[in-house]
């Protein structure tokens, strides 16, 4: 019997030892084949009926905020933490104009106790030299001038403050905001002149469409230019997104038609048409954008929605001529200037709102994905002072 007893006590002791390994592995199992999104909203439902067993235990009254607040403080705080974050980036990325712009200004007030005709002298150069141009520049210097007179401006240390308003009133074209849900599918014809970074930036913006829960598709309409077909088709492929393309030397016209009846086929709700890059000054190049024009109208009656004209801002007055000749031929409705995080000529954004009256959609600052970003008239002029 005592033989039988410490038997017994054995296996019961091998077994107590062997159910924790076991219910280990069992865990290491499933922690393998649950997916990682089904074991977060486990989670996250574990949460909720925590929180909502919180709401009604009536012992703890300062226990907090509601679960729904919650959620919204903390939308409300990553919403701020991620304009932060890429104001911080622009202010970054602005560094070279804004030292050759409100550096300058800097220096040039500084020890200044009025404001007199040579300061102003020295401040028209800076405006000009920092690619503003001479007409946008000579019409800040007349608001400048005109509140002086008025005896609205009288110290020197508050001109660059006047000068970060004024510009900041030049950027701000009244506009209405784009949007992609006014008609469907809607059409986005994109332009510029070969070596803007067009290609790049369709990618980039089909990306932020995307982010905000609509179908893209995209069109490789620059038959033309050797390998431009291959890098559009990258770009969908990394942001994954469909594409209509057809073999080098195509007649851009028809892959415009064909992609427009695929557009509605598939039900998608943006469609970003790539051309080929034209020189500004080459009438019969221009004439062929005309002409995909007038087939994607045939198609879709008031197509293309919005024709965006992608402009380098490295290039300084000259990116102010080809907006003047594209919108005089085509009808540009809206600039994405891009590589503005690597010019000291970033004040041309200014002139060309300024003489032209076109609203800037978008602004390129860097090579990632996030780095296209919407412009914003207030936050682009307090990164730039």
């Amino acid at each position: 019997m005592i033989k039988w007893f410490k038997r017994k006590n054995k296996v019961t002791a091998q077994v107590t030892e062997e159910i924790p390994q076991k219910d280990a592995e069992v865990h290491e199992f499933i922690a393998e084949e649950v997916p990682e999104e089904e074991t977060a909203a486990s989670e996250r439902s574990q949460t909720e009926t925590f929180a909502d067993d919180d709401e009604k235990t009536e012992e703890f009254p300062d226990a907090g905020a509601s679960p729904m607040e919650s959620v919204e403080e903390e939308s409300q705080i990553d919403s701020g933490q991620e304009k932060g974050r890429f104001f911080k980036r622009l202010r970054e990325r602005l560094q070279k104009t804004r030292e050759q712009l409100s550096n300058r200004v800097d220096r040039l007030v500084l020890g200044k106790k009025t404001i007199d005709l040579d300061l102003l002298d020295e401040l028209e150069e800076v405006l000009i030299t920092s690619d503003l141009g001479v007409h946008t520049a000579q019409i800040l210097l007349n608001k400048v001038a005109e509140k002086i007179k008025r005896q609205e401006l009288n110290d020197p240390a508050k001109l660059r403050e006047q000068l970060r308003e004024e510009i900041q009133t030049l950027l701000s074209v009244p506009a209405e905001p784009l949007d992609f849900q006014a008609s469907r599918p809607f059409v986005i014809m994109v332009i510029g002149v070969n070596g803007v970074g067009k290609t790049t930036t369709i990618g980039k913006l089909a990306y932020q469409i995307k982010k905000e829960g609509l179908k893209v598709i995209l069109v490789a309409g620059d038959t033309f230019r050797a390998a431009a077909i291959e890098q559009l088709t990258l770009w969908a492929e990394r942001v994954e997104v469909p594409i209509i393309r057809q073999k080098s030397g195509s007649d851009p016209s028809a892959v415009a038609f064909d992609a427009i009846e695929a557009a509605i086929a598939r039900d998608m709700d943006v469609v970003i048409l790539d051309t080929a890059g034209r020189m500004h000054t080459k009438i019969n190049l221009m004439e062929e954008l005309k002409k995909v024009q007038r087939v994607l109208t045939k198609k879709i009656p008031d197509a293309p929605h919005e024709i965006l004209l992608v402009l380098d801002a490295s290039t300084g007055q000259n990116a102010l001529s080809q907006a003047r000749l594209f919108k005089e031929s085509i009808g540009v409705t809206g600039l994405i200037l891009t590589k503005l995080d690597g010019t000291a000529k970033g004040g041309i954004i200014a002139a060309i709102c300024d003489e032209l009256k076109l609203p800037v959609r978008y602004i390129g600052i860097g090579e990632t994905l996030e780095d296209l970003r919407p412009f914003d008239p207030e936050e682009f002029t307090a990164a730039l002072f």
